[in-house]
């Protein structure tokens, strides 16, 4: 059996929080992005789509912002976690794609570093893209970021 799960997620930006982005620290960014743990938009919509895809859930339900063990917690935490959870459950991440969406920070330069991190937490290939919205909405507006991610699980 396999299943598809599709995840989103938006964070403003949030002046003198570090920025977090699919696991990895921008130092030179002004404004990270606000949230009860990092904010990694890229980590939250994977862990979104897994959930989804097993049944599971979502962010919401599995990390609530009640639970104060994941205030401020890194993406890559709740990744490993959701891998542990679709494990569990009896599902295997076959692969993962993810869009980042907004003007910055620019991804092209650390996208291979990503995926290889990405790919490395989850146990299963994933990809990242980046876009822009042509000045368009709250991300065209530099007010923060949005991800989208789509994932493929097959049952152990």
């Amino acid at each position: 059996m396999i299943r598809t799960g599709i995840g989103t997620d938006v964070h403003r930006f949030a002046p003198g929080v570090p920025m977090w982005l699919a696991g990895l620290h921008f130092p030179d960014e002004q404004a990270g992005l606000a949230g009860h743990s990092d904010g990694d938009v890229v980590c939250h919509a994977i862990c979104d789509a897994l959930l989804a895809a097993a049944r599971l859930g979502d962010m919401g339900s599995n990390y609530g912002t009640s639970e104060p063990e994941w205030a401020g917690a890194p993406g890559l935490v709740f990744l490993r976690e959701t891998r542990r959870r679709v494990e569990a459950a009896g599902w295997q991440i076959v692969n993962v794609s993810v869009q980042l969406i907004g003007n910055r920070p620019r991804m092209a330069a650390r996208r291979a570093e990503a995926e290889d991190l990405l790919t490395a937490t989850l146990g299963a290939d994933t990809s990242l893209s980046a876009t822009t919205t042509d000045g368009l909405g709250f991300t065209g507006r530099g007010e923060g970021l949005a991800a989208i991610a789509t994932a493929l699980v097959q049952r152990t």
